[in-house]
């Protein structure tokens, strides 16, 4: 850092005040130029580069899957929604590997208009459920805005008693915009959770 701090101070502060008469300002980079008076400051050996996520493998997947690992259910969810070329031949392959395992859990489709009291019948349900042992997966779809293409995915915000349950697992998904009140992947998706070994899958429309 410089060892001068009258550099460090706004031209308004008058030089006889003391310290604490206001705030130093940190000084930044006007231009590339600059970037070399920067790496004085902060060497690179200084910064700590933060390690890239391991790629997991298929089989990963499919033996996290099969275990009931929640976070590598997450995980397999979002690889299966993604809409990069490169996850979608992995993807495919996690599906097929996990495939007799699905088709036995009851499907419960849950839908009204906003305020109708979908997240609370479903929070009352499911901790029900889960009160008498079944393993409940919540899938609430959002719907997605045409202008900036983003949602809110704050269903898991209003069920926070179920999201404690250690029998429960929510998972919130942005519908892209497709209609009917489903996500795109929302068929796949309902197969992991069952590959998984949940017995009750409510999907919020």
């Amino acid at each position: 850092m410089p060892d001068n701090d009258d550099d460090l101070r706004p031209s308004w502060v008058p030089k006889e005040k003391n310290p604490e008469f206001a705030c130093t300002v940190m000084r930044g980079i006007d231009s590339a130029v600059n970037s070399v008076t920067s790496a004085k400051y902060y060497p690179k050996e200084n910064l700590h580069r933060i390690p890239l996520r391991k790629k997991m493998s298929v089989e990963e997947y499919v033996e996290g899957v099969k275990k009931g690992d929640r976070m590598i259910l997450a995980k397999a969810i979002t690889l299966i929604e993604s809409n990069a070329p490169k996850d979608f031949d992995k993807a495919q392959r996690v599906l097929q590997a996990l495939l007799p395992r699905t088709g036995h859990s009851l499907r419960i489709g849950i839908t009204g208009v906003p305020g109708a009291g979908k997240s609370t019948f479903i929070e009352a349900f499911g901790q029900l459920l889960c009160q008498q042992g079944y393993k409940v997966a919540v899938l609430a779809v959002d719907p997605t805005s045409s202008i900036t293409g983003g949602s809110i995915l704050g269903d898991k915000t209003r069920m926070q008693k179920l999201s404690r349950e250690p029998n429960c697992f929510i998972r919130p998904s942005p519908s892209g915009g497709t209609l009917g009140g489903v996500a795109r992947k929302s068929r796949e998706t309902m197969m992991l959770c069952e590959a998984a070994g949940c017995d009750v899958i409510l999907v919020e429309t």
